[in-house]
């Protein structure tokens, strides 16, 4: 975030001297990326966050690779996935290269017997369906269907769900994942043209300072391997903090959308971007306005980057047969557009009301086994007069 943001008590200098009450000294923390240069928080300890206590065995999660190179349109169900009841058992990894990993995750049940932490990546989790509680040392973050929750890394988290029929879109960036600085001016304020400003993100609040000892898990992932490290004090033991570094929710319905008389880009979409790939919003909006406009999208060439589309609701006006929860593969180097008859339906129309995150990593994305297992098989015979097979 750009936003300045300060919870909790903390000193008036940084780095000095903040003495507790009862004697000592709270513990300050550093929290940023990038060689001190980019966002950071300034985090102050009851503890110090160096206690470990042992450092378990690492197992690794990397994912099976199915298809290296491909140039096939694809789709796949992601309702299909089975729920699981522990969240790091639920992700799966569909697609991967070198700047981010997307995947899914269908967990049943919250968080209670361990943390968790990315050490490698800033994490997107789309909410499709669910709703609950992001537990950070920075507070508090409340969740529901269509938030997108941004959680930079190396934070320590724990997810608690209120129910058990949770759908989660996961975006893993191994770099810093930011709204468009298109959006915004020299001092970081959204401009009047954004869609979206400092008042639609939830953010952290309710600062849980828990001073406790004890054996506390967590369970680190680095390099496609998960670390499980236990410390001797609990991590959220934060009295204050500040700085512009932490996570915090954007909801997708808080996306105003720009339109015009006639047909507009994807880019007019985009919420969030990070290097080589960009996120975009599409969210209920009235159609172009020309008298002759054509609202459905034209046909299109993806040269220069793959085209990931997964579909929340409603009824998406260029494609057929497509339903909740499903992801569409266009990869570059091949035009795709409107299904049969989705030009002739969209002319004369006012509104839409589909809702989809669009993913658009620059470099070619390998395609994992679990993936292939969610396929909609022979997706790419889906533009001529004929259903696609399941």
């Amino acid at each position: 975030m750009s936003q300045y943001l300060r919870l909790g008590k903390i000193p008036a200098k940084r780095h000095t001297v903040y003495p507790k009450p009862d004697g000592g000294l709270y513990q300050e923390e550093v929290f940023g990326t990038e060689g001190f240069s980019s966002k950071a928080s300034l985090v102050y300890h009851l503890h110090p966050p160096t206690m470990v206590k042992e450092a378990r065995e690492p197992y690794s999660i990397k994912p099976k690779i199915a298809i290296e190179e491909g140039l096939k349109a694809m789709s796949f169900k992601s309702f299909n996935l089975p729920p699981t009841e522990d969240y790091l058992k639920s992700r799966k990894v569909l697609f991967v290269n070198n700047d981010m990993t997307v995947g899914l995750a269908a967990p049943t049940q919250s968080m209670h017997d361990y943390f968790f932490k990315n050490a490698d990546a800033d994490e997107m989790v789309f909410v499709h369906r669910g709703s609950g509680t992001l537990h950070t040392p920075y507070g508090k973050v409340d969740f529901e269907g269509g938030d997108y929750l941004i959680i930079p890394r190396g934070t320590i988290y724990q997810m608690e769900f209120e129910n058990s029929d949770n759908r989660l879109l996961i975006v893993e960036s191994f770099s810093p994942i930011r709204t468009p600085k298109r959006y915004r001016n020299e001092f970081g304020q959204y401009l009047e043209h954004s869609p979206f400003c400092e008042r639609d993100f939830k953010l952290p609040y309710g600062l849980e300072t828990i001073d406790a000892e004890g054996d506390f898990l967590i369970n680190i992932k680095k390099k496609n391997k998960i670390y499980p490290y236990v410390y001797g004090t609990h991590p959220f033991d934060v009295v204050g903090w500040d700085g512009c570094n932490y996570p915090y929710a954007f909801p997708i319905h808080q996306f105003e959308p720009l339109t015009g008389r006639i047909h507009m880009p994807p880019p007019i979409h985009q919420t969030f971007e990070g290097h080589n790939f960009v996120i975009c919003s599409f969210v209920p909006r009235l159609y172009d306005y020309h008298p002759e406009a054509i609202p459905a999208p034209y046909h299109h060439s993806n040269i220069d980057a793959d085209e990931l589309l997964y579909y929340v609701d409603g009824d998406f006006m260029s494609r057929n047969d497509i339903q909740p929860g499903q992801i569409t593969l266009h990869p570059g180097g091949i035009p795709h557009g409107p299904h049969p008859g989705a030009i002739e339906r969209s002319i004369g129309q006012k509104e839409t009301n589909e809702t989809a995150v669009m993913i658009d990593p620059f470099n070619p994305v390998m395609i994992t086994e679990e993936a292939l297992g969610l396929e909609v098989r022979d997706y790419y015979k889906s533009w001529l007069f004929e259903p696609a097979t399941v």
